[in-house]
């Protein structure tokens, strides 16, 4: 397999033609649910989805920092297609921690990478492999994909009892239901997919344990691969954070831009930027959008300590405190969406207007289980006395 050579200046103008390509058709993709397939061209054309994948499957294994600078260089044209452009290299994440059959079978045959790790699905052992049954909302970027992780509780061989794992399964063996009708990131295609009784083989099997075990299944490794030399739930759940900071300070531009040049009619056609209301809610938003940054830049470099130390496994209080992280970016964002919709006013609240767009994105991606604020604040809190994380986000 040929090595992939990073060039960040390289792979920042591939992701901000991504954007542009994404933004030029925000609207229509907003109202049809789902991007056109150029957007997903421009990805694969890009090799975007590769920036974490190993360098043995052709991958650019890309540090965390440089990873977090494509996501924030897309998401600042657009959130849904940053978002997809944060999903589908960091499911090879998991990819990448199956059994080497596994990893082979899906690295060489190639394709997107989707999943929903929710363990709904039901399975039944069957030879050497099982029959997976079930449905799953919320599948990202399903659309495009060729392969999709699916949460079920698994009975593994040398497992004590059934335990939450992804099974990997072609997309074409799955129907398909495009349900998404949202209210944020819709252009992201995260419909609902349906399993009746595929077959998935032991070596497409990942027992979510790998989060507390820190080790890939079955060895054959480069330990020097970032992937494998950070805990595996703070780098999965990294992208969250930047996107909030990406969409952010999208509004946070637009609204100076716009106050710039505004003027009330019902206050004689007084011009905004010579308010002092207005002074002061670019001070407050500038603030807060600086310290979105600070967190973020702090979650990215406790990712970055962790990949130089090669530390794989955290305790309860050091997962939390990155759960809480991403609660506390996402709160933010939400934050500063609210701001800027309200006060521009109700030109803003027309379809089509970025701001409405950007708002809607950023409210919904609060809403994801990964960083949900009150989740996050009271689990964080309780590993302060000494009790244990949440078992799957931390």
């Amino acid at each position: 397999m040929v090595t992939q050579q990073v060039d960040l200046a390289s792979l920042l103008a591939k992701a901000e033609r991504v954007g542009k390509i994404a933004e030029a058709e925000a609207y229509e993709a907003d109202r049809n649910a789902r991007f056109s397939g150029k957007v997903a061209q421009a990805i694969e054309e890009a090799e975007l989805h590769k920036l974490l994948r190993p360098k043995r499957y052709g991958g650019f294994s890309v540090t965390p920092r440089t990873f977090a600078k494509v996501i924030r260089t897309v998401g600042r044209y657009n959130i849904a297609a940053g978002w997809l452009v944060y999903f589908y290299p960091v499911h090879e994440v998991w990819v990448a921690h199956l059994p080497p059959e596994g990893r082979e079978e899906i690295f060489n045959k190639g394709g997107f990478v989707a999943d929903v790790v929710a363990p709904v699905g039901r399975v039944e052992r069957d030879g050497d492999g099982y029959r997976l049954y079930g449905q799953w909302d919320f599948a990202s970027g399903i659309l495009w994909a060729d392969w999709i992780g699916l949460g079920a509780p698994v009975q593994l061989p040398d497992g004590e009892g059934p335990e939450p794992c992804l099974l990997a399964v072609p997309t074409s063996e799955l129907k398909v239901v495009e349900n998404w009708n949202t209210l944020g990131l819709r252009a992201s295609a995260s419909n609902r997919v349906v399993a009746d009784g595929v077959w998935v083989p032991l070596w497409r099997v990942l027992p979510l344990r790998i989060k507390i075990t820190g080790k890939p299944l079955g060895g054959e490794v480069d330990e020097d691969e970032p992937i494998y030399r950070v805990p595996f739930m703070p780098l999965f759940a990294s992208g969250f954070p930047v996107l909030a900071l990406a969409g952010a300070e999208r509004l946070v531009d637009i609204f100076q831009e716009r106050t710039e040049k505004r003027a009330r009619p019902y206050e004689k056609m007084a011009r905004e930027k010579e308010k002092p209301v207005s002074h002061r809610l670019l001070g407050e938003l500038r603030v807060k959008l600086e310290t979105l940054e600070a967190l973020v830049d702090r979650y990215i470099d406790q990712l970055e300590l962790w990949v130089k130390e090669g530390k794989t496994v955290v305790s309860d209080q050091e997962g939390g405190r990155m759960f809480a992280w991403r609660a506390q970016a996402a709160e933010l964002a939400g934050d500063i969406a609210h701001r800027v919709l309200v006060a521009l006013g109700g030109n803003a609240h027309f379809k089509g207007d970025p701001v409405e767009l950007f708002a809607r994105d950023l409210l919904t991606l609060e809403s994801h289980a990964s960083h949900l604020y009150e989740d996050a604040m009271t689990w964080y809190g309780g590993t302060m006395y000494g009790l244990p994380a949440h078992p799957v986000w931390s």
